[in-house]
């Protein structure tokens, strides 16, 4: 009944996160900062009442450690709300960011000296095609869509192309950050929900250096129009309705991905991350009527035969927790 629930979660959490997250983006295309700083202030704060125990719970893993995790995360969680403000759609930032199992089997190969089969290595070459198409005709389309002066255009993909800087940035410091965190896990024991406040509470001091972004957004959530919150009669200005729904649905995501990670086995938890960026990919494609040409259709396409292909999951469906995983060759 847990796995089901979970799965649950995440799909109801992390699909109606990006809704909420599109429309902020949608309005105010700048407000990656204010986005991250308030879900990072809730989840610590949840985790410092019922995870540290009003601090009085020690660590497991030693706080120096988790100083050089907090410090990868952070910047990939400010470097991703923030290329959301360089001509950067939102399908195509679900779309390159599910590239994250190149960036991990090339470090993978890189630090840890992993070795892969022939199919996982056929799978990533798949996943790298798709995000390749889906890029390239997103740069097409900055340049046509910009029908200002050649300059103004130019400026525009000058944008983009710094946008996917961010992203592969971001996509590289993230599969760090996991093979960190497995080294860790290794040599401590897997402390799920811990790392999870002090990946959240840790960095709360960063954002004093994005303060002056952080209230210039809150001016601005302000300043639009009021919403009447459904079932309760209250008013609010509905920016600031679409950060509390994006922040309360961002902790259901995680909750449900955790208890996923504790219940069942780790191809099961990528299978269902994977089906949810898809879902996740469709909606907003649907929705909110996001460009989307038949080259786009078809790297998404190739994204997702990779990744199913990258998990074994026609061989491994019925895998349990129990049973030991056909992962590579050499852990």
């Amino acid at each position: 009944m847990r796995p089901a629930f979970a799965v649950g979660l995440v799909f109801a959490g992390c699909c109606s996160n990006v809704i909420f997250l599109e429309l902020l983006a949608r309005k105010h295309p700048g407000c990656g900062n204010i986005v991250t700083f308030a879900q990072f202030l809730f989840i610590a704060v949840e985790g410092f009442l019922f995870e540290a125990d009003l601090g009085r719970k020690p660590p497991a893993i030693p706080i120096r450690y988790y100083v050089i995790m907090v410090t990868m995360f952070f910047t990939v969680s400010v470097v991703n709300n923030y290329a959301l403000n360089l001509n950067i759609a939102m399908p195509l930032h679900m779309i390159f960011r599910s590239g994250s199992l190149i960036a991990n089997m090339i470090l993978g190969i890189i630090i840890l000296k992993k070795r892969y089969s022939i199919f996982k290595y056929t799978s990533i070459a798949l996943v790298s095609v798709g995000i390749f198409i889906c890029t390239f005709m997103s740069a097409k389309q900055v340049t046509s869509q910009s029908r200002l002066s050649e300059n103004d255009g130019f400026q525009a993909f000058v944008w983009w192309l710094l946008g996917i800087g961010a992203l592969t940035f971001a996509l590289l410091m993230s599969a760090r950050m996991g093979i960190f965190q497995e080294t860790l896990y290794k040599q401590f024991g897997k402390h799920s929900k811990e790392a999870l406040f002090y990946n959240h509470a840790l960095p709360l001091p960063g954002f004093i250096f994005l303060a002056s972004d952080i209230y210039d957004h809150a001016v601005l959530f302000n300043k639009s129009e009021l919403y009447q919150v459904p079932g309760t009669g209250l008013t609010m200005p509905i920016m600031w309705f679409y950060l509390l729904m994006n922040v309360i649905t961002q902790y259901v995501c995680i909750r449900g991905v955790f208890i996923l990670t504790t219940e069942c086995a780790s191809l099961t938890v990528t299978l269902v991350v994977t089906l949810r960026k898809f879902v996740s990919l469709i909606f907003s494609i649907l929705y909110f009527q996001n460009p989307f040409t038949l080259w786009h259709w078809l790297g998404t396409l190739f994204v997702f035969i990779g990744t199913l292909m990258y998990t074994e999951v026609w061989n491994n469906l019925g895998t349990t927790k129990s049973q030991p995983q056909k992962d590579d060759k050499k852990n």
